[in-house]
This record gives C-alpha cells, sequence and structure tokens, in this order.
C-alpha cells in the first residue's frame, strides 16, 4: 500500500520537432507553422513553469541534441530499423547543417534553455522517433537506438531516467533493456472507456464524437489516478490522462467548457490524492501562440490553488517514479 497521500499534477512534453510528424507532414507544407512556432513557445511555456514553481518531463528526440549533421551521423547506431513500411525510416531524411540552417531538425540551444530551466527533466522520446511496434523493428535495433539516446544525452551532461515511446508504442519485450540503463518510468495512454483502442474500425469511429465531448463536458471522470494504481516494480508507469488540445478558432466559444474540464480534474486529483498526468506537443503550441499561453496559464493558476489548499505537488514523471519506488509496500 503506497503511503503517499498528496495530489499530483504532473506535466510531461513530447519534443519531436519534424521527427515526430515527418511520416505525415512535409516541414515545407501546411504544418510549417507549427513546427517554426516552437521556437517560440518553448521559451514562453518555460517561462510559465518557472513562474509558477512546475514540474515537467520533456520527452526529446536523440536527433535534437546534435549540434551539426556531422555529430548527428557520429551518434547514429550501426543497427537501425528496417521498417517494412519504409516512410517511417528517419536516417535518409534532408537535413540542414545544424539548427542555424534547419529548425527543423535541431534543437540543441532549446534543449539548453530547457537545462537552465528549475525542475525540468529531460526523458527520452528515444533516438530517432523509434517505433517499438512496427514490422521490420526488433530487439537489437532497440538497443542500438536506446544506446544512441542515452549517449548523445549524456554528451550533454543529461541523465534520462524517463522514457516516452512514440505513439505510446511500448513494447514490454524490451523492459529490461530499459531498467539496465537505468530508465525508471514511461508513460501509457489512457486507455479507459470510450478510449480503449480496438482493431475494428467501426468502435473507433463510433467513439470518436463521444471523445470530442469529452473534451468539454465529463462523460468518463476525472482520468486522475490513485497512487496505488501506480506499479511499484522497477520500471513505473505513469498513465497519461488528458491530451492538452490546442486553441481551435472552429472551438473557440467552448474554450471556458475545456477549461471548466480540466479544472474539475486538478480538483479532484487535489482533494483524493490522486495523480493527474497532463501532455502534448510543444508544435501543438506552435500557432496561436498566445492563446494557447494564456489557456495554459489559467491551467496552472488553478494548480497554485490547490497546492497552497490541499498540498498538491508538480512533479516530473521521474519524481512520481521515485516516491513509488520508494514508498511501496
Amino acid at each position: 500500500m503506497m503511503k503517499a497521500r498528496h495530489g499530483a499534477l504532473v506535466i510531461s512534453l513530447d519534443f519531436e520537432l519534424h521527427w515526430g510528424v515527418r511520416d505525415i507532414v512535409s516541414p515545407h507544407g501546411s504544418y510549417r507553422q507549427n513546427l517554426l512556432g516552437v521556437w517560440e513557445a518553448v521559451p514562453r511555456i518555460l517561462a510559465l513553469f518557472e513562474e509558477y514553481g512546475i514540474a515537467a518531463t520533456w520527452a526529446t528526440v536523440g536527433f535534437l541534441f546534435a549540434k551539426s549533421r556531422r555529430e548527428l551521423e557520429e551518434f547514429s547506431p550501426s543497427i537501425k530499423p528496417q521498417y517494412t513500411n519504409p516512410t517511417l525510416y528517419p536516417y535518409d531524411e534532408p537535413t540542414g547543417e545544424s539548427e542555424r540552417d534547419d529548425p527543423f531538425h535541431f534543437a540543441p540551444s532549446l534543449i539548453e534553455a530547457i537545462r537552465n530551466t528549475p525542475r525540468q527533466e529531460l526523458a527520452t522520446h528515444t533516438f530517432s522517433h523509434y517505433y517499438c511496434l512496427k514490422p521490420g523493428q526488433n530487439r537489437e535495433a532497440f538497443k542500438a537506438d536506446l544506446r544512441s539516446a542515452l549517449a548523445i544525452a549524456n554528451e550533454n551532461g543529461v541523465e534520462i531516467r524517463s522514457i516516452v515511446f512514440p505513439r505510446d508504442q511500448h513494447n514490454p519485450d524490451y523492459d529490461d533493456l530499459l531498467i539496465d540503463k537505468g530508465i525508471v518510468c514511461y508513460r501509457s495512454p489512457y486507455l479507459r472507456g470510450i478510449y480503449r483502442t480496438s482493431n475494428k474500425a467501426r468502435y473507433t469511429q463510433l467513439n470518436r464524437p463521444f471523445r470530442l465531448l469529452d473534451r468539454y463536458m465529463n462523460l468518463t471522470g476525472s482520468h486522475a489516478v490513485s497512487w496505488d494504481h501506480l506499479q511499484g516494480s522497477k520500471l513505473c508507469n505513469i498513465p497519461a490522462s488528458f491530451f492538452m488540445w490546442p486553441y481551435s478558432p472552429p472551438t473557440k466559444h467552448f474554450e471556458r467548457l475545456r477549461l471548466q474540464r480540466l479544472v474539475a480534474s486538478i480538483r479532484q486529483a487535489a482533494v483524493y490524492g490522486q495523480v493527474l498526468h497532463l501532455w502534448w506537443h510543444p508544435h501543438n503550441f506552435g500557432i496561436h501562440i498566445d492563446r494557447n499561453i494564456d489557456f495554459l496559464r489559467e491551467v496552472l493558476r488553478v494548480f497554485y490553488y490547490y497546492r497552497h489548499n490541499f498540498g498538491m505537488r508538480s512533479m516530473s514523471m521521474a519524481n512520481v517514479a521515485a516516491v513509488v519506488m520508494e514508498n511501496y509496500e
């Protein structure tokens, strides 16, 4: 039985730039502004986190650490995934020489800004935005990718303790590799009720409108989890609660409802001593930046109230794993 009974707000961000969407969109297409906007959004998010004393986990694609194309190649593993779908293979992606001429594929200065902001955890999003469940990849390729991710982070003075799997593709057959390298936790998706995954397209299609409504109305509860729900093994699963949907002009009149939905969940976690885990990508905030930052500020103001009145805490993924592992009986 867990001893921890305080509420906790966990925030994790998947920091990937174009590497996370390269199989879907071009850096020169309609999503270009979202990606360029990351360079404004990240410093503003960090400033808010520092203002409100927020701990956060930045799951970062290893490629982004590279200061140059040459360094990226030097840290690339000799064993690479041979995906059946060739569009998933990232090593042939055209890039510039550094972040100075290619802000879509390199970001060492943003990583340094994260490092220099108090209470921020740099985690891994794998080296190459690796897909652990896609046909063509295997254990040896993942092991090599993980080794490269940790090596380039270590070269920059970062010790990796947490992982977020690209597209949430957790492969339990690889857990021992993570544990062996000192990784203590990962994030899983919220998979209850209408959020359960299914191979049946009709099931997913029927649930889509209910998931949309659930952003604004409480159809499925708070999504917070009790401390007892968290695993006490050597690899702690810290499930996501909500994706932080970005501002969208077509739904602008429902922003207050969206905020109230999150406020109710934060209150639930604070009052009942539960864990609420919010996540998003920096590029989600890459357009309508002012609107997104204002919304985030409102969420953090609510957390600030519950921190001072109910003892709620802001925790990174590694912070949560440490509490689970130290206090689990």
